[in-house]
């Protein structure tokens, strides 16, 4: 009974720490690992026995727990691969590519020597430890980037850098724990290692590949109904996962992350509803996994870390990062400002969290050796440390420093267009021709071709969905027309980016009804001076083709406008001498001399 209680109270703190890091604007494994560390070993001070109010042992026991933290960790690296996209690393600007060099090789080399040399960790062990914290990770840089705001060069190569190293950081790690496992009977030769380790990444390999290559085919043969697409995927990880363990132990890891890159690569129609991991059971996972694993932590390993585990994040964060970032610029048009920025955003992740975890549970059962086991018992905190601190303290400066560095990019004026539809297209011409960038989201595949084809950037998804912040690059983008034909969805696209953009910066369609019920109060935001809905405006949009544009340098000039078309014209947008266009909404602007008003005659 208390078990289940206390696997319901996870259940339950990880959605508040999912909502509380949304509220706030930080990355969720802040909340989450504060959560983990409060009821686990910090709570100790308060409880009359000194119990922890949370313990991940007292759910899960023995190879139960590690069971499950396997199989979470092969589901989690699987949704990192599939972020790994060949054509993506091989477009990708020189600075980002040095990254994905240097950043892994000095890591793993300088941050094992340092955690060999300042906390006394064995070679394997300190060289492991160096591997986990290669990873960085969206989860953690996009939030930051997004409430810094640097200019866009940083912006691109940092947001490259934490989505591509994520998988390939897990996989060196990977890659790096098997080899010291297999490596760790004192009497194993050298010949004898290289060969197990040999067939511990092939097997994990062959079976990956083999396992993507089943789903691409029972997803083009059509072989399971729609509904059961994601289940069968992630039944076929977890088979990959458990099926290569037998082959060779510890090559399930490296089969669900090939699987993963295998299946970003290849083309599969519905690989987009595949990657409702992102949003689903990977979330479910990672926040249970930091809350669980991070409440398994004792008091008595946060103590051991001392200073020097403290010199040890110095170590990583004033000389690791920079070096990697002052290598990968050299040569590149980046100056110095934005060199010294680069070198301080470096924030570690979700990944190495749940790796290092696993790891650690791992080692602590497997060695023999009591200076082994303790020395093992060090990497999870360890690595918390590097994660909460670099997320912390770069989180909560990156802001104030790109302010004094001046690196900063001006505020966003480009348009996010919600719909691909012709009023959109029609909308998004004018203001291109006006140098104004403009995305526009849709689902509909006929919507988004036609606008590829025009040469608009489109967004193919949800404009509600859960991870639109994170896959809409909006580094130019300030403000929200709301332009489908759904009422509702434009106005519940309007609060969701409220938030982002400011309230001023969001607008909308009228409705049918709104314009039927002429007594009613209609919002400020409400588009086209409020006298045109979705319909009127693609009637006047087919009749016409194109808007007129006349002098409005103040109100009498725009209510003679409206008068000498008897005021059947729609008005659309204020032209500003060297400034971008102004959406008309139904508060109209301080009029200036030099405006122009761009508007289109209704449809007769």
């Amino acid at each position: 009974m208390e078990g289940m209680i206390e696997l319901a109270s996870i259940l339950i703190l990880s959605v508040l720490a999912q909502w509380l890091a949304w509220k706030i604007k930080v990355p969720a494994i802040i909340p989450l690992i504060m959560i983990g560390l409060a009821l686990g070993p910090l709570s100790t001070f308060f409880t009359p026995y000194g119990d922890k109010l949370l313990d991940g042992d007292q759910i899960f026991s023995g190879d139960l727990l590690f069971a499950f933290v396997s199989i979470s960790v092969g589901i989690i690296l699987f949704e990192g691969g599939l972020t790994l996209k060949l054509k993506d690393i091989r477009h990708q600007a020189g600075v980002v590519r040095n990254l994905l060099i240097f950043g892994p090789i000095i890591t793993l080399g300088l941050g094992g020597l340092a955690a060999h040399y300042l906390l006394g960790l064995n070679y394997r062990l300190a060289f492991l430890f160096g591997a986990l914290i290669i990873v960085s990770g969206p989860t953690v840089v996009i939030p930051i980037l997004r409430n810094t705001r640097p200019n866009e060069r940083i912006n691109n190569v940092l947001k490259w850098e934490g989505i591509v190293i994520d998988p390939i950081g897990a996989l060196i790690a990977v890659l790096v724990y098997e080899f010291i496992q297999i490596g760790h009977f004192e009497n194993a030769d050298t010949i004898e290692v290289l060969k197990t380790f040999f067939i511990t990444i092939a097997s994990g390999v062959f079976v990956g590949g083999l396992a993507a290559l089943f789903m691409r085919w029972i997803l083009l043969k059509n072989r399971i109904p729609g509904y059961l697409r994601n289940v069968v995927a992630l039944g076929l990880v977890i088979f990959a996962f458990s099926f290569s363990e037998m082959i060779s132990h510890e090559a399930g890891l490296m089969a669900a992350t090939f699987m993963g890159i295998v299946v970003a690569n290849i083309k599969i129609e519905e690989f987009k509803k595949i990657l409702s991991f992102k949003e689903d059971i990977s979330i479910i996972l990672i926040s249970v996994l930091f809350i669980l694993l991070s409440s398994r932590i004792d008091m008595v390993q946060l103590e051991k870390l001392g200073w020097d585990a403290v010199l040890l994040f110095g170590v990583v964060v004033l000389i690791i990062r920079p070096l990697i970032v002052w290598l990968s610029t050299l040569g590149s048009k980046f100056n110095w400002r934005e060199i010294i920025f680069m070198a301080w955003v470096g924030p570690k992740g979700i990944v190495a969290a749940a790796v290092a975890s696993l790891f650690a549970l791992q080692l602590s059962n497997t060695t023999d050796a009591p200076i082994d086991a303790e020395q093992a018992e060090l990497i999870l905190p360890l690595t918390f440390l590097v994660i909460v601190g670099t997320v912390v303290l770069q989180g909560g400066t990156a802001k104030p420093l790109a302010k004094l560095l001046k690196v900063q990019r001006a505020e966003p004026k480009g348009f996010l267009l919600a719909g691909a539809n012709e009023n959109s297209r029609f909308l998004a011409n004018f203001l291109k021709q006006y140098d104004v960038q403009v995305t526009l989201a849709d689902t509909s595949q006929a919507n988004i071709r036609e606008a590829q084809r025009m040469g608009f950037d489109v967004y193919e998804g949800n404009i509600l969905g859960d991870n639109v912040f994170e896959d809409l690059d909006l580094t130019n983008i300030g403000r929200l027309m709301a332009l489908t034909s759904s009422s509702e969805v434009n106005n519940l696209a309007n609060k969701y980016f409220a938030e982002e953009f400011g309230e001023e910066n969001v607008y909308r369609l009228c409705s049918k009804k709104e314009l039927e019920l002429k007594d009613i109060d209609l919002p400020r935001n409400v588009l086209f001076g409020a006298d045109v809905d979705y319909l009127n405006l693609a009637q006047a949009i087919r009749q016409h083709k194109d808007m007129a544009v006349d002098s409005c340098q103040d109100r009498e000039e725009y209510d003679s406008i409206l008068k000498a078309n008897r005021g059947s014209i729609i008005p659309l947008f204020i032209l500003r001498k060297e400034e971008d266009p102004m959406v008309v909404s139904r508060d109209l602007p301080q009029f200036e001399k030099g405006m122009k008003l761009a508007y289109i005659a209704e449809a007769h």
